[in-house]
């Protein structure tokens, strides 16, 4: 009997209105699967609170919603995992409104806590060409690796859309890529001409080698989808290779592609079309290197900047 309690405590509580929100943000919003899970367990460790307090999520108030803040910062959320619960909270809450689950906002009065500005790791371009040279062209894996990296860092690609891309999204005539981002969004992402070449290589001469079971354009070797995890140890295993000391993952390759346009002269404008950032506050972490970029024109050109 005891075993039967401890089975019920370790589920999840569940609640029709969380279920009805998550049904809406997976269909309407064409959620990634990562995305739904996040606000799944946001909604959960809430529902889990109010449980345990004795609390109804019908009846949920302010107060009740600060004590539940206080309880996860007792638990040790940092800001930025806060903020990411909030912004999980503050969804529902709109669509419980919209459903006239509640008459008014209960979290309306809750604010985000100040975030650090945190710099993005990045490559630079020394680094990045040593990377750019480890694969073994020879093998099909190392084709097919080389095919990746110039891919990541010719389009600056997440990892989910790298290997969620398939073989129709590449134009071989034109040189574009099509990408599906964060809720299955569209944009088209020119690549320059060594990533074309490497690509249309890899597409034409390796991909087929691999005996494909799927479309996606990159294959593990038994012809099958690659995974986020088997992408993020190839990584590591050049970075080491590479000599590059500081942990590094494919992320890295699409703050490096930001990076280096910034530094060339791209406008932050241009570099939020080609991330697929819907809001340009997203963009505004590399405002850096812009700043380093103005400076160092100043001091090449200012007339007094060399006395």
């Amino acid at each position: 009997m005891a075993r039967e309690q401890k089975s019920g405590r370790d589920t999840p509580p569940a609640h029709h209105w969380v279920d009805g929100y998550l049904e809406h943000v997976l269909i309407e919003k064409g959620l990634s699967e990562n995305s739904l899970s996040g606000y799944s367990a946001d909604l959960a460790s809430l529902l889990a609170f109010l449980e345990e307090k004795s609390f109804r999520l019908e009846d949920l108030t302010e107060r009740t919603l600060f004590l539940y803040l206080t309880y996860l910062r007792a638990r040790g959320l940092q800001s930025r995992s806060l903020a990411r619960h909030l912004s999980s909270l503050r969804g529902f809450f709109a669509f419980a409104l919209d459903q006239r689950w509640y008459k008014e906002d209960p979290g309306h009065l809750l604010e985000n806590p100040k975030l650090p500005k945190k710099l993005p790791e990045f490559l630079t371009r020394e680094e990045m060409s040593r990377v750019l040279a480890l694969p073994e062209t020879a093998t099909k894996l190392g084709m097919r690796d080389q095919a990746m990296l110039e891919l990541l860092y010719a389009a600056g690609l997440r990892v989910s859309e790298l290997i969620e891309m398939k073989v129709l999204d590449y134009d071989a005539q034109t040189g574009l890529l099509r990408v599906f981002g964060k809720g299955a969004k569209e944009r088209l992402v020119p690549i320059h001409y060594v990533a074309q070449d490497v690509l249309s290589r890899y597409l034409l001469n390796t991909r087929p080698a691999f005996r494909p079971a799927v479309d996606f354009m990159f294959l593990n070797r038994s012809g099958k989808g690659l995974t986020r995890q088997g992408v993020w140890k190839l990584i590591k295993t050049y970075a080491d290779k590479a000599g590059i000391k500081r942990s590094i993952s494919p992320h890295t390759f699409r703050h490096s592609f930001a990076t280096h346009l910034l530094e060339g002269g791209a406008d932050l404008r241009t570099v939020q079309m080609l991330l697929g950032h819907s809001d340009i506050s997203a963009t505004e972490i590399y405002t850096h290197i812009q700043a380093g970029r103005l400076r160092s024109i100043h001091q090449q050109y200012h007339p007094r900047s060399s006395m």
